[in-house]
């Protein structure tokens, strides 16, 4: 294991704060103080730290409709996140996005997009930018298992492959595209097989287990960064809440639930941490305190921003 002490701290830590900010997102919801439709990340935790941390400040990333913890492992604002839950004007698009369509080009977070198999074009595209002007960055394209049934991800991954662009796809196959389970919408049990199409490297790995999915993605980071072109790596995870807050989730079995809850990342990572002498008990509880009291803080703001007025409707779009 190639991580210091340190590294693996902040990676729980960050883990942590996927995990509360979703949980203090799904309670705002049920409070009606969130608009719209809110699709939750816990239980996935480990596949945006895991992948994130391997990344430089200056690298890209494209998300989807699940993207609070992508734009948190990128390092995310709490405070602007939640005003865009929120629908308000201090929020990363201006209340104007809300939860599917957070960006900030800043952290090279290119965007959460509603749209299934929206990203991977956007990821090709980012990646093609950086080998045009010679840098050395490297995008990373998140996408799910119902994208990758997609025209738009194929499409991108071949150019990726024809033209060797820096690009890393990470598919987070959680088994259900909405209701529709994988055993259903594929004639293949992994995601990765796919790669052998495009000629270019495909792995699998346990998304729940972060250090797994960092060291996939260092890896296949490293192959795109030097120039040797794009990797599809599957990490296969589970949500534990449904496809959007308020599914009743009938298409699967309080018994598959509970069993994957055994293989909950957060908790399975705190286990590790702890018998590693890496973190204590008491370090861990510190850290839910500070998370939660920015949490708070996050609310407090997003509560106290205003509205947007109804005269910047037109601002800020491409067509009106």
């Amino acid at each position: 294991m190639s991580l210091d002490h340190e590294t693996m701290a902040g990676m729980l830590g960050r883990m942590l704060t996927i995990r509360m900010f979703e949980q203090r997102v799904s309670e705002l919801f049920a409070a009606g103080k969130i608009p719209g439709f809110v699709h939750l990340y816990i239980g996935e935790e480990a596949v945006a730290v895991g992948v994130c941390t391997a990344l430089k400040d200056s690298d890209y990333i494209t998300s989807t409709h699940r993207g609070h913890g992508h734009l948190i492992a990128k390092g995310g604002d709490l405070k602007r996140m939640m005003a865009e839950l929120f629908g308000r004007s201090t929020g990363y698009c201006k209340g104007k996005g809300g939860s599917m369509h957070i960006a900030d080009l800043d952290l090279g977070i290119l965007g959460a997009n509603g749209i299934v198999g929206g990203g991977p074009p956007l990821a090709a595209g980012a990646a093609l930018a950086a080998q045009y002007r010679g840098t050395d960055q490297v995008a990373v394209c998140f996408f799910g298992d119902g994208a990758s049934n997609q025209g738009t991800t194929h499409e991108a991954m071949n150019l990726a492959a024809c033209w060797k662009l820096p690009v890393v796809f990470i598919n987070e196959n959680n088994m259900y595209g909405i209701s529709c389970s994988t055993d259903r919408s594929m004639s293949i049990t992994d995601v990765a097989e796919r790669a052998a199409a495009y000629n270019i490297p495909g792995a699998v790995v346990d998304g729940n287990d972060v250090i797994a999915v960092n060291e996939a993605a260092t890896e296949a980071i490293k192959r795109a960064r030097n120039g040797l072109g794009p990797s599809l790596v599957e990490c296969k995870t589970y949500r534990h809440r449904g496809h959007f807050e308020g599914d009743p989730c009938h298409y699967r079995s309080p018994e598959e639930l509970e069993e994957w809850k055994t293989r909950d990342p957060v908790d399975r990572f705190s286990r590790q941490l702890l018998e590693m002498e890496i973190m204590t008990q008491d370090r861990i509880d510190g850290l839910r305190s500070e998370i939660a009291a920015r949490l708070d803080e996050a609310v407090r703001f997003a509560d106290e921003s205003p509205l947007p007025e109804p005269g910047e409707l037109t601002q800020d779009v491409y067509t009106v």
